[in-house]
């Protein structure tokens, strides 16, 4: 196992870089995931390491791991070099090197009655991060994300998901691109949107397959989504509360999904 010292060691370095830049993850199509957790998820997932990087003093700990990648260049990582590189305080001390995937719509593959949740346009990291780890746990089928405005491997989208970024299938696209694959694929759509016919969430049957569209906090969904829309949903509130964070609405949503589609 090869030992670093420094920061200054091209290994290192190049990881910082991959953890601070989308232009450099995208360019060469890599990216970091730090924490046991995320890194096996990541490989029940398919998908590829390229290096780990180890903290000094912690070899024991990750060795289960380890030693199912020996064929995986592996770090040794000095703890004030591995503090430098770690964005997450010191509480994990694993991290590794990964090839991104191809979340193109063509190659986006679900079952025929599958739930699938439809973000537009999302821009934080912790939300979209969120929205992730809500929709594993409603035991949905996939994401589509519609105009992306934040690179899907951001750090700290992996970190907020705990690492359920890896556990669904995934795809991106323009908003048109998005709805004419969900239209060829015979999907209903439902939006989230404050619309005189909308109808309470609670009240829909959820019929599949079916895709909930959210858009965001401050200005909700595109015309092109309003449009495309089969129904309109709603969450009612009391009069104290003007709006839900995006993704506690989408939580509601999913989960009452679901429970239509286990009672169905």
């Amino acid at each position: 196992m090869n030992y670093l010292s420094s920061s200054k060691n091209p290994e290192i370095k190049t990881l910082k870089l991959l953890s601070q830049k989308s232009r450099e993850r995208k360019k060469r199509g890599l990216f970091v995931i730090e924490g046991l957790r995320e890194l096996e998820k990541a490989l029940t997932a398919q998908y590829t390491l390229t290096a780990l990087f180890i903290e000094e003093g912690y070899e024991s700990e990750v060795k289960d791991l380890t030693s199912k990648l020996l064929g995986i260049t592996q770090f040794l990582v000095a703890a004030a070099v591995f503090e430098q590189i770690s964005f997450r305080s010191g509480s994990e001390k694993i991290m590794a090197l990964a090839e991104a995937k191809n979340h193109s719509l063509s190659e986006f593959k679900v079952k025929k009655n599958a739930l699938l949740l439809v973000i537009e346009a999302p821009e934080k990291p912790g939300n979209i991060g969120a929205l992730y780890r809500t929709a594993a746990a409603a035991d949905f089928d996939g994401v589509l994300i519609a105009n992306p405005k934040t690179d899907f491997y951001n750090p700290n989208s992996i970190r907020s998901s705990l690492g359920c970024l890896f556990s669904l299938h995934t795809a991106q696209g323009t908003s048109d691109e998005v709805i004419d694959y969900l239209n060829e694929n015979e999907f209903f759509i439902a939006t989230a949107a404050l619309e005189s016919n909308a109808l309470a969430y609670d009240a829909f049957d959820y019929k599949t397959p079916c895709a909930l569209v959210m858009g965001t906090e401050s200005s909700g969904l595109s015309a092109n989504w309003l449009e495309a829309s089969h129904q309109h949903l709603i969450i009612p509130m009391s009069s104290k509360v003007d709006s839900l964070n995006l993704s506690v609405s989408a939580g509601i949503l999913m989960y009452q999904a679901r429970k239509n589609k286990i009672e169905s």
